[in-house]
């Protein structure tokens, strides 16, 4: 009786080998049936196929410079000024495992900086931001859409960095304002919507919330991010396919998560206002964002994200004022010519 047991087992176990074999293993946990209402999110990936996306992050800067104590009378001095990062960056996936990591090729095909106001001073040399024209690298994304190795894209971030910097160290090193902070913005955090669905095999229903974290640049050194809140609003018929229109608003959070990235590598001194001034606080943010993402070809077809970010300095050496920083802040992405 024994020896009929064990062989039974070696039959059962045999049974299992070929059915796997055979391509009768269960099911993964993706291809589950949802539960009536619910709509799965997830990004999709083709082999070879490229597409190109253009992001573009602008923002107003107001600075009021107060007034000094026991002058309440005085008319505060307020400077305006605009800076616009334009980026184009295609993204091709080179090796493809739906129930795996990918991995992308990006390639940044432009890049170009416009500022009007504020400081008059020519810079030395175009923003470094500008410097990811033409630059090349590579990362992993899991199944959910969730980005994995970023190591390729953070050797660009802080290349770029270096290029913020005067050649001329006799001063130490000096940095000129740039929009590497903004790339980062759009590049950093792909997929986020998606990716941070917490059941992603279970899906979402239209009027479900999630939460994630998302960057805020800024003009000037500030160590502070968005607490994101996503909801999906509705599931609409679109031109290449069904579209879950998600809805997201935003929130301070201060400081940032110390694991992401910073694109500067030395203590340094900020050249210009944002140098001069002292000791920033964010005091609050508020703000809105709208994403359309195409759910039968598993991509974002366009999205624009807006907030307006308030902070307090200081001046040095104690000069009674405490100026008050208004960012007027917008980020769009948009699918440029989709590929049938």
């Amino acid at each position: 009786m024994k020896g009929a047991k064990l062989s039974l087992k070696k039959i059962i176990a045999a049974i299992v080998v070929i059915g796997i074999i055979g391509g009768c293993a269960p099911a993964p946990a993706e291809k589950a049936a949802l539960a009536p209402g619910k709509t799965r999110l997830t990004v999709d990936f083709q082999k070879d196929q490229t597409l190109k996306y253009k992001f573009n992050c602008s923002r107003g800067v107001m600075l009021d410079w107060g007034q000094a104590a026991g002058k309440e009378k005085a008319k505060s001095k307020t400077d305006k000024a605009t800076e616009m990062l334009d980026l184009v960056v295609s993204y091709t996936p080179i090796e493809v495992n739906p129930y795996g990591l990918t991995t992308i090729k990006a390639v940044c095909e432009s890049a170009k900086v416009a500022r009007v106001g504020q400081s008059p001073r020519t810079m030395s040399k175009p923003d470094a931001a500008e410097s990811f024209a033409g630059k090349t690298w590579t990362f992993t994304v899991d199944a959910a859409g969730k980005m994995e190795d970023r190591s390729k894209l953070l050797e660009v971030i802080r290349q770029a960095g270096q290029q913020a910097f005067r050649s001329d160290r006799s001063q130490g090193a000096v940095k000129e304002p740039d929009m590497v902070y903004d790339f980062i913005a759009t590049q950093w955090f792909l997929w986020d919507s998606i990716s941070s669905i917490p059941k992603p095999a279970a899906g979402v229903g239209v009027g479900e919330q999630w939460e994630s974290k998302l960057f805020v640049p800024a003009p000037m050194i500030l160590f502070a991010a968005r607490d994101a809140a996503y909801r999906l609003n509705e599931i609409r018929p679109g031109e290449h396919g069904k579209i879950a229109v998600i809805d997201s608003s935003y929130s301070l959070l201060h400081p940032s998560p110390s694991d992401w990235p910073v694109p500067y590598t030395e203590v340094f001194q900020m050249s210009g206002t944002y140098g001069f001034l002292r000791g920033y606080k964010p005091l609050d943010l508020e703000g809105e964002g709208q994403e359309l993402f195409n759910i039968d070809t598993g991509r974002t077809e366009k999205y624009s994200q807006k907030y307006i970010l308030h902070v307090q300095a200081s001046l040095p050496m104690g000069l009674g004022l405490s100026p008050q920083i208004t960012i007027d802040q917008t980020i769009t992405m948009e699918l440029l010519a989709p590929p049938k």
